[in-house]
């Protein structure tokens, strides 16, 4: 099968497709042959230090967290799929490929109104929303949550979400042109932060949960304008990992600050969201009440182009990888 491969760390010029052996599916597991891969934000990470995120297997690194596409094989003892089947699919690595290796358990049906190619860009975002703004930060509804980057995949989609949850939203963007998008989407109070301190709009707005993958000086930022008994939860730190903060803001308000990679958590971790999102989020798709935004799809001859798009961040949504 053909697969693009990290050859080395570096830039975008080290993606190349090479031909590569076709996964064999293991007893609890499923082929997928891939119709569309999503490009996140990790798999430039991945790339830029192979050693560091790769394992050290650069010379056979294959990037790619989400696909979409038609099972045409199942290991001995998976019973919930078939032959056929549409689906959609959480993976650790791998994506970019003509076909890849999953946990029955992690693939999802595609929803009924979402295009096969398009719900590659549902996993890793709708997961990594519910995991980290519903399981780790708690939002209720009635609460108010805010996301940094909303026109990012994971902005657009995890405000859809949270809205019609029942929070009351706002995000930050760092354009006009972004902040008019979501404006039309009608996501919550927009802020271009480029023009506009986000810690003095909100000051007295009592956020409850805050989604950052900003890092650096956002951090304490984020904690002055929280409410008591807030939640401060990091997904990535763009800006810096490294940080200050002042404890008594966290102990004065009984804060709390959390985060995580989705990509290292255990299987059985993934399986508990994909039937929480399953139950709670897939009939948001069904009924038009949510749907992914998607900002350009790139043949897989062109994933340098895809991940220099993502490099700029001149995108609104996501970016995918047409492959089948």
């Amino acid at each position: 099968m053909k697969a693009v491969h990290i050859t080395k760390s570096g830039g975008p010029e080290v993606l190349q497709i090479q031909e590569t052996p076709t996964p064999r599916p293991g007893k609890n597991q499923v082929l997928i042959k891939v119709k569309a891969a999503g490009v996140n934000r990790s798999d430039i990470i991945t790339r830029q230090n192979t050693d560091t995120y790769g394992k050290g297997s650069g010379e056979n690194l294959i990037p790619g967290l989400e696909v979409s596409g038609e099972i045409t094989e199942i290991g001995d003892e998976v019973h919930d799929k078939r032959v056929g089947d549409e689906v959609c699919a959480l993976i650790a690595g791998g994506g970019y490929a003509e076909y890849v290796a999953v946990d029955s358990s992690h693939c999802l049906p595609v929803p009924e109104g979402i295009s096969l190619t398009d719900a590659a860009a549902l996993p890793e975002t709708v997961f990594t929303v519910w995991f980290n703004v519903f399981i780790l930060g708690q939002l209720k509804p009635g609460e108010k949550l805010l996301i940094h980057g909303g026109t990012s995949g994971i902005g657009t989609m995890g405000l859809q979400m949270a809205k019609v949850l029942g929070a009351i939203i706002y995000t930050t963007a760092g354009s006009d042109t972004k902040v008019d998008f979501l404006n039309k989407m009608r996501l919550g109070t927009v802020i271009n932060y480029k023009k506009e301190a986000f810690e003095e709009v909100f000051k007295n707005e009592k956020i409850d949960v805050i989604l950052d993958m900003v890092g650096g000086d956002y951090t304490q930022k984020n904690l002055e304008i929280l409410n008591k008994k807030g939640r401060l939860v990091y997904i990535n730190g763009m800006k810096s990992v490294d940080v200050n903060i002042n404890l008594r803001t966290i102990m004065s308000k009984n804060l709390i600050l959390t985060g995580s990679f989705l990509k290292p958590q255990p299987a059985d971790v993934k399986t508990r969201i994909a039937k929480e999102v399953e139950k709670n989020i897939w009939p948001l798709f069904q009924s038009l009440q949510i749907h992914p935004v998607i900002y350009k799809t790139f043949p897989l001859e062109e994933v340098q182009d895809a991940h220099r798009l993502m490099e700029s961040s001149d995108h609104i949504g996501k970016i995918l990888l047409a492959i089948g």
